[in-house]
């Protein structure tokens, strides 16, 4: 994460959604939307290209709609996973890559895995979480990162600005204590130097940066079409990980809190989509009116 820039904030928050006027356009958009669904990343369909001419979002409208995927992703894998998997003897750990650790990555990690995947097939898009009091001390808050995370903890609203020293757009977002699950590993784990967290708190910020200040509509969808793939990788090696365990959870349609099962990818990805659809009606009404043909 980029340090030491004194550059302020964009002030204010986007401009507010213009409804598509006309149906061809909204069409277009759904058409492309499928992409978001898809169970890899791959092409868009040619009829998806036919986006209507000029169609861009803002940065910042773009970095709040992954933002929105992330939220539910995280929360998803925090509550449904970690949470409730513990209590039915799956385990959760930082050196969970290790062979002989029978173990998934924590909800840090997880968005970790997910980031990595970015840094590989995103093009430009980048991920980080940090926080004032991290068990890791490489994802402390320095330079520039501080006052802007000040500035969110105060107001509650994301912070949007850019950072000359490496050349990106940047927006931070409240990264909140959504699960039991959070308060009781970061309260219980010897290198924490903050133990008295409770449910609610901001424990940090989720950053994101990406070097231009407009993207196009058919961009914004492949860019959360790739989150969704590095979802589906990171859940994917958990799902690798656990066949090696001594005594395997049972892959299928339940989840944790069933027992000790876990959902398979696909399963996992469509509830994911479920609880994401706002993504599609963000991008739609975010996307300027275009002429009908």
């Amino acid at each position: 994460m980029a340090q030491g820039s004194t550059a302020p904030p964009v002030a204010g928050r986007p401009p507010p959604r213009r409804p598509l006027a006309p149906l061809v356009a909204i069409a277009a958009l759904c058409t492309m939307a499928v992409y978001l669904f898809a169970t890899a990343p791959a092409p868009l369909p040619a009829q998806a290209q036919r986006a209507p001419a000029g169609a861009t979002i803002s940065v910042e409208q773009l970095f709040d709609i992954l933002n929105n995927e992330n939220r539910v992703a995280r929360a998803s894998w925090t509550a449904d996973i970690v949470g409730a998997g513990k209590p039915v003897g799956l385990r959760f750990a930082e050196d969970w890559r290790e062979s002989a650790v029978e173990a998934g990555p924590l909800p840090a990690l997880f968005l970790r895995e997910t980031a990595g995947y970015l840094e590989k097939h995103a093009d430009g898009l980048s991920l980080f979480l940090g926080s004032a009091y991290p068990i890791n001390a490489a994802n402390r808050f320095a330079g520039s990162q501080v006052a802007h995370a000040d500035a969110l903890k105060a107001t509650g609203q994301p912070q949007y600005f850019y950072e000359p020293s490496v050349g990106r757009q940047t927006a931070m977002f409240a990264d909140v204590a959504v699960a039991d699950a959070c308060v009781t590993c970061h309260n219980e784990h010897p290198q924490s130097p903050k133990r008295d967290w409770q449910r609610g708190d901001m424990m940090g910020a989720t950053t994101w940066m990406y070097p231009d200040k407009q993207v196009s509509v058919e961009t914004a969808l492949r860019l959360v079409g790739v989150l969704r793939a590095g979802f589906r990788a990171t859940y994917q090696r958990y799902l690798d990980k656990t066949a090696t365990f001594a005594e395997p959870p049972v892959i299928g349609t339940q989840w944790p809190k069933d027992g000790r099962f876990l959902p398979t990818v696909d399963v996992f990805m469509a509830e994911h989509a479920r609880r994401a659809a706002p993504t599609l009606e963000a991008l739609i009404h975010a996307a300027p009116p275009a002429e009908a043909p």
